[in-house]
């Protein structure tokens, strides 16, 4: 039976990679989105919709693009033509996983399209493959909380169901820092002592995740292995990571590679306004300009849309739930 589609949509998460201790091993998919939409066409077009887009690759060059025909490879198909159409809310190269959605999005549009011959470990292995790390494409894909491992050849991962007390408030500095960059800062060896403590911390901290242990997550979080060397790309975030718990936050770390912060709340804490001024004062201070934006986990990680007009665009679709 042929189950492929004409054309298919997805709504793929955001998300947080790292949490603190957790390098490249840790995400939390969040629920800010990207959606896109992919056809089989006589000619490749790429539809970018949002001024955030402007200098992304319109040709085949574009990743979406590039991912599809990995799926089509694996699956033993060729559709070389392809129409997609993408509009996303997650900020590039912010620390909160925009190349992942575009990867999982991509990935699990060209899946659809061709009636779902790859199996979901399949397109996480793939996804792993392009980013290099589990977490953040691990996240997208499955929603929730995700602990992985990459040992180079194959990605494992454990989905954690999210409390549903957590809460997270991002502050998204108005200034862009590439993944390449904060890697770059990261000395290539680290001492015996940081990594015992960063296993220490991200092995308690995914215990306090699975146990309801909010309480234990400001201790939990604290890092020796990439933030002490990334905090001088954004400045306040070390006052920041040594002071947010003090106005209310169950834990703070660098989202990703950053500049974005990301602070754990109890959804029925009444210091909200209070760490919103103190995140908004403290980088203020280092005339860093700000948005902050409160989120929560996103449990389904990538959707395979179905309730479409086939008469609208991909935007007049979905404007309604775009944030503005």
């Amino acid at each position: 039976m042929d189950t492929s589609h004409n054309k298919v949509r997805v709504k793929v998460p955001a998300s947080t990679a790292n949490l603190g201790p957790g390098f490249d091993s840790l995400g939390m998919a969040l629920d800010l989105y990207a959606w896109i939409e992919m056809s089989i066409a006589e000619e490749t077009k790429v539809h970018l919709i949002g001024d955030q887009m402007d200098g992304i690759p319109t040709d085949k060059t574009n990743l979406i693009y590039g991912v599809a025909q990995m799926v089509f490879a694996k699956a033993g198909v060729e559709h070389p033509e392809l129409e997609i159409s993408m509009y996303s809310d997650i900020p590039l190269t912010r620390g909160l996983g925009s190349s992942a959605s575009a990867i999982v999005g991509g990935l699990a549009a060209a899946n659809a399209l061709i009636g779902s011959p790859l199996t979901d470990d399949t397109l996480f292995q793939m996804a792993t493959g392009l980013e290099h790390h589990p977490d953040n494409v691990g996240a997208a894909l499955f929603g929730g909380l995700v602990a992985a491992f990459w040992d180079g050849d194959r990605a494992e991962y454990i989905r954690i169901e999210p409390d549903d007390r957590l809460e997270a408030l991002v502050a998204i500095p108005h200034f862009q820092l590439s993944t390449e960059k904060a890697r770059h800062v990261l000395p290539r060896e680290q001492s015996l002592s940081n990594a015992v403590f960063n296993v220490g911390h991200s092995s308690v901290l995914v215990a306090a995740f699975c146990t309801g242990r909010l309480d234990m997550i400001a201790r939990a979080m604290k890092d020796a292995l990439h933030q002490p060397y990334r905090a001088a790309l954004v400045p306040g975030l070390a006052k920041i990571l040594a002071e947010a718990t003090d106005h209310g936050a169950l834990g703070v770390a660098l989202s990703g590679a950053g500049p974005t912060m990301l602070a754990l709340v109890d959804r029925d804490s009444s210091r909200k306004a209070e760490l919103e001024q103190f995140l908004l004062g403290t980088l203020k201070e280092e005339q860093i300009e700000a948005t902050l934006m409160w989120l929560k986990p996103d449990r389904g990680g990538v959707q395979l849309l179905t309730h479409f007009d086939e008469n609208c665009t991909l935007f007049e679709n979905i404007k309604g739930d775009v944030r503005v």
